[in-house]
């Protein structure tokens, strides 16, 4: 929690008047007391009512002022921690960012969403919960005390021995249930998972008609977190009978002390009625402490969540180079580049050699699993290699700047994803300041010009989520023209034409052709895709087993013979 509380060095004025305020209102509360008291003895006792309406009115004015403090107090509060969390958010949503891909991998989308969300929420209503009340209630505490002395010390003695014994019930109960806290979050963690698995593959779900199955899984991990909730509110629940009961006992034990002392004169009414109010006052500070330390500790357990990410160091640093030196004939160079994911053993590429012409097109064909995807994701340092080197333009690509990255390489994931908003602003994604005709031109090359004309606002036309309004086929094509509109000088397309239909595809190939000045990565599954390609590289489990022309891997490389001919067996059949 002491790494996240740099947070407010921006709002140290309001952490230091929030306190204070409610310090000061306390102040006025400790005097209530004192007021009451003497209304007893001197207005009750003598039947002076002019003393009884002169006290009257001060408690009004200490009311009046003791709300306004409070307001102030909360103000001052509430802007802290609003602040606090908006800092706080805004960095984790940074580091986030700066992750790599298998750190995120690790890490998984939906324990960082929860941290993003329920964590950071619940650490910023008890930064504005301590501010008022952390030092206001261990204030009235012992003020109180000190002021029961003041009235009678042998009385005030029952302070001395009560507040001891609460605070070793207040702190044996937070050192217990502290622990129970965190398991309470990852319970919501996994319920998070579930229900984030469950939405996004209802179709699957109800395709396999397992919605039971699924049922019975979240209601078993419900029940968990249902468990360790009751726990953790069974041993909380302690703290406020266990409060009452001691202080109770030393109401009875003031009255005990007070009465005898009232008999012999040494104590007036009015302040044994002033002993017993401070010890109400004891009471209810206490009960306020007790529920807040319960949410200061669900706070820490929420901070520790959040801090363990801030704790994952960036697995890649960005280079130093803004720009290429183009000082090698050759685009894109692999020397026995490896790569495995999370540092298992087991690598996913291996011992790849590759070398690529500037405006050549490379195919990139192989199985389920083969490392297609792995190689591409190396050129565009989604991945950093475990072992070899990968270069663009002679220059290891650890020595470039992301931005230098971004703007020499595009990539059209295999999951087509199209942001919520209007096509032009899905088009600018790929370059800010882009012109009607750039997006136009960007549309033809991906065939999306003729059904984009069609729609009533045509570029303005509205993407809603994810794309949800367009088929897959054309969410796809919309989606490399946002990567062509940015006119990188290397294009990945990682088997992002697989809705297209074939006259689609054969019209995006040639159209991608023209574009001379860029050099075109095709990831596929199906030789037509890229049997027209410069250049094919064949995959499988992570090896190249062959690269070279379509016509010169049919003479000499058996695993493309056996894809081409599984693909082409129909027609084979056919002649």
């Amino acid at each position: 929690m002491k790494s996240l509380l740099k947070y407010l060095k921006n709002y140290k004025k309001e952490t230091i008047l929030a306190p204070l305020f409610k310090m000061l209102e306390a102040g006025f509360d400790l005097l209530v007391p004192l007021v009451v008291a003497s209304m007893i003895d001197y207005g009750i006792g003598k039947g002076d009512s002019t003393h009884i309406l002169k006290m009257g009115g001060v408690l009004i004015v200490l009311a009046i002022v003791g709300l306004t403090v409070a307001l102030t107090a909360q103000y001052y509060a509430a802007k802290a921690a609003a602040g606090f969390g908006t800092e706080l958010r805004h960095d984790l949503f940074k580091h986030i960012q700066s992750l790599s891909y298998s750190q995120l991998d690790r890490l998984g989308t939906s324990t960082l969403i929860t941290r993003m969300t329920s964590d950071i929420n619940q650490v910023q209503a008890q930064v504005n919960m301590g501010l008022r009340l952390l030092l206001r209630s261990p204030f009235i505490v012992l003020g109180a005390m000190i002021m029961a002395f003041t009235v009678n010390a042998k009385a005030a003695m029952v302070f001395v021995v009560a507040i001891p014994v609460l605070s070793v019930i207040v702190y044996g109960i937070m050192i217990i249930t502290i622990p129970i806290y965190k398991r309470v979050q990852n319970g919501l963690d996994r319920i998070m998972i579930s229900t984030r698995d469950n939405l996004a593959g209802v179709r699957v779900i109800r395709a396999f008609n397992k919605e039971e199955a699924e049922v019975k899984r979240y209601e078993e991990e419900n029940y968990f977190l249902y468990k360790v909730q009751m726990l953790a509110g069974r041993i909380s629940t302690i703290m406020n009978p266990a409060t009452y009961v001691i202080v109770n006992a030393a109401i009875i034990g003031i009255l005990w002390i007070g009465g005898k002392q009232v008999d012999t004169g040494v104590l007036s009414q009015g302040q044994v009625v002033a002993l017993v109010n401070y010890m109400s006052q004891i009471l209810v500070e206490l009960i306020k402490l007790a529920a807040l330390i319960i949410n200061i500790i669900k706070a820490l357990a929420c901070a520790s969540r959040i801090e363990e990410v801030f704790q994952v160091q960036p697995g890649m640093q960005e280079g130093k180079l803004q720009e290429p030196k183009k000082n090698s004939e050759y685009i894109v160079e692999m020397e026995h580049a490896s790569l495995a994911y999370n540092e298992s053993g087991e690598e996913s590429l291996t011992d790849v050699n590759l070398k690529v012409r500037p405006g050549e097109m490379i195919g990139i064909i192989g199985g389920t699993g083969s490392g297609k995807s792995t190689l591409v994701q190396l050129i565009s340092r989604f991945y950093d290699a475990t072992s070899g080197k990968v270069k663009i333009y002679g220059e290891n690509v650890k020595e470039y700047t992301y931005d230098a990255m971004g703007k020499m390489i595009a990539v059209v994931p295999q999951k087509a994803l199209l942001f919520k908003g209007t096509i032009r602003s899905n088009m600018e994604w790929g370059k800010k300041d882009a012109t009607d005709e750039e997006i136009k031109e960007a549309l033809k090359i991906s065939q999306s010009y003729e059904f984009v004309m069609d729609k009533e606002n045509t570029i303005d036309a509205v993407v809603e989520q994810n794309g949800k309004n367009f088929s897959g086929g054309q969410r796809q094509r919309l989606t490399i023209a946002r990567a062509v509109v940015a006119k990188p000088e290397i294009l990945i397309l990682d088997d992002s034409s697989s809705a297209l239909d074939y006259v689609t595809d054969l019209k995006l190939r040639q159209a991608l052709r023209g574009l001379k000045d860029m050099t075109v990565f095709v990831v596929s599954q199906r030789t037509a895709s890229i049997m027209d390609a410069d250049k094919i590289v064949v995959l499988d489990d992570g090896k190249v087993m062959g690269i070279g022309t379509h016509e010169e891997l049919l003479k000499n490389c058996e695993t493309y013979q056996e894809i081409y001919a599984s693909q082409n067996k129909s027609e084979e059949e056919g002649a």
